[in-house]
């Protein structure tokens, strides 16, 4: 007995499925069968009927002979059959046989006879409970009622044959069933046998073996089932990579200013230090308080990016005028470098949007252009028309991300170089923001030779300008 599952249905399936289409044929078949031999007999004594009412019609024009039982018997006579006339009601009027009948034949081939027609009827015999057929005809004399001709003849031999066509025919059938019942659970295993296979690979995935794969060639949706399986247990594993080094990452992020913190806290505390050193280190408490908040609000700002709860304020911003702030902010820094900033802007750059979040945006892609530009170089903003879209292009030549690293870089957490500090997740929130802003973003890069990031946002045409406000309005969840 095979067990619930899989198999069973599969198996049970076919077997009902084929077993009813044989059942169904097989019953067709035998009907056609004993329709075609009862059919044949049938139509042999009818056939014979009507040879002899021609040979009675133009074998003679009298009377003659037609009232003697005996010659009737004699022309009517057919082998294998037992020949009877009747009278117009029924009653047997001489017989063919040793067995005369003392009371009327009521079978529907008497009525249907009396009533003009062939009567056929197939029907056990009363006193012998043979199976038989009778064919009876109506006669006239002078276009009067004259009596009835009856042929009666066994069935028992055609019905034997009969029997052992079904006998073969369920042999058949019998076969058939047992042909599909090993190709059913030949079919079954070939299905069954490769999910238990990825049925205890799951399980141990469930555990928390990640490193453990699905092998096996396996076909089709168990093919494709296996392959996700194995790929998700790959991103499970890359995943809690990135989470702990982000994890490490952050915690040197954050170690090292609140050692910076701490380390100039106890030393003003100590007291003995002049104004001007005591100065000097209040100003790094700040910078890495500062640092701190900075990090504290990424993290945050991401964490709200993955919950659908960053609200922004749509209003209409100039994003020439938007560049030229952020290059004021950066200015000092790039200096630093010697990094000159320029910018090639079309006149109204305008789009909707949140300006806090844009410049969020423009401030991390025009930071991180400065971070990886080489000293003495220039990073060129540009901001061009495209159909009904606004483009920003933040170039620089700096050291530039390899083809294995710009396919991740905008993952979450993701680090080119994790000494470069930083949380990894500034791309993923430019990205994220953009996008907020039914935007996309770009980049392009080669390594030794520079990156460009493309920004692209809807522009905001002249006859939408005055519809929107300038001032940030009422907030808008995120979609």
């Amino acid at each position: 007995m095979i067990k619930k599952g899989i198999r069973r249905q599969i198996v049970m399936h076919y077997f009902i499925v084929v077993f009813s289409t044989l059942l169904l044929a097989e019953v067709i078949f035998l009907l056609a069968i004993r329709s075609y031999y009862y059919d044949s007999i049938n139509s042999h004594i009818t056939q014979h009927i009507k040879q002899v009412e021609e040979y009675q019609k133009f074998g003679t024009s009298s009377n003659e002979g037609k009232d003697d039982l005996g010659n009737l018997l004699m022309v009517y006579k057919l082998n294998y059959t037992e020949m009877q006339i009747l009278n117009i009601q029924g009653d047997v009027l001489i017989n063919s046989s040793d067995f005369q009948p003392d009371v009327s034949i009521k079978t529907s081939d008497i009525s249907q006879a009396q009533s003009g027609n062939i009567g056929r009827w197939v029907g056990r015999q009363p006193n012998t409970g043979e199976d038989v057929m009778a064919v009876s005809k109506m006669e006239q004399d002078n276009g009067r009622d004259s009596y009835i001709v009856r042929y009666v003849t066994s069935l028992e031999k055609v019905n034997a044959k009969l029997f052992n066509v079904t006998l073969i025919a369920t042999a058949v059938a019998a076969a058939v069933l047992a042909l599909v019942l090993a190709f059913s659970l030949g079919l079954a295993n070939s299905i069954v046998k490769p999910l238990n296979t990825i049925t205890a690979v799951s399980a141990q995935m469930a555990r928390g073996k990640f490193n453990i794969r699905i092998k096996g060639n396996y076909k089709y949706e168990l093919g494709e089932l296996a392959s996700t399986l194995n790929y998700m247990a790959q991103e499970i594993v890359r995943s809690n990579q990135v989470k702990d080094d982000f994890i490490s990452s952050i915690s040197h992020e954050l170690r090292t200013p609140l050692t910076s913190i701490k380390g100039w806290s106890e030393t003003i505390n100590s007291g003995g230090y002049d104004p001007e050193e005591t100065k000097i280190g209040m100003e790094i408490i700040t910078k890495e308080t500062e640092r701190l908040i900075g990090l504290v609000e990424e993290i945050l700002d991401f964490s709200k990016l993955q919950q659908n709860e960053m609200k922004v304020s749509f209003a209409r911003v100039d994003l020439k005028e938007l560049l030229q702030e952020i290059m004021l902010n950066l200015w000092t820094k790039a200096e630093k470098r010697t990094i000159e900033l320029r910018l090639d802007s079309v006149d109204k750059p305008l789009v909707e949007g949140d300006a806090n979040r844009l410049k969020q945006v423009f401030l991390n892609l025009i930071d991180n252009a400065i971070k990886f530009s080489h000293e003495n170089s220039a990073i060129d903003l540009f901001v061009s028309f495209e159909g009904n879209n606004v483009v920003v292009q933040v170039h620089d030549t700096g050291i530039g991300i390899s083809e294995d690293h710009l396919v991740r870089v905008k993952d979450r957490f993701f680090q080119v170089d994790p000494l470069n500090g930083g949380t990894g997740l500034g791309l993923a929130i430019s990205q994220q923001l953009v996008e907020l802003h039914h935007g996309i973003l770009l980049i392009q890069s080669e390594l030794d030779v520079g990156t460009t990031i493309v920004v692209r946002l809807p522009r905001l045409l002249e006859a939408e300008e005055s519809e929107i406000p300038q001032l940030p309005g009422a907030e808008t969840t995120q979609d």
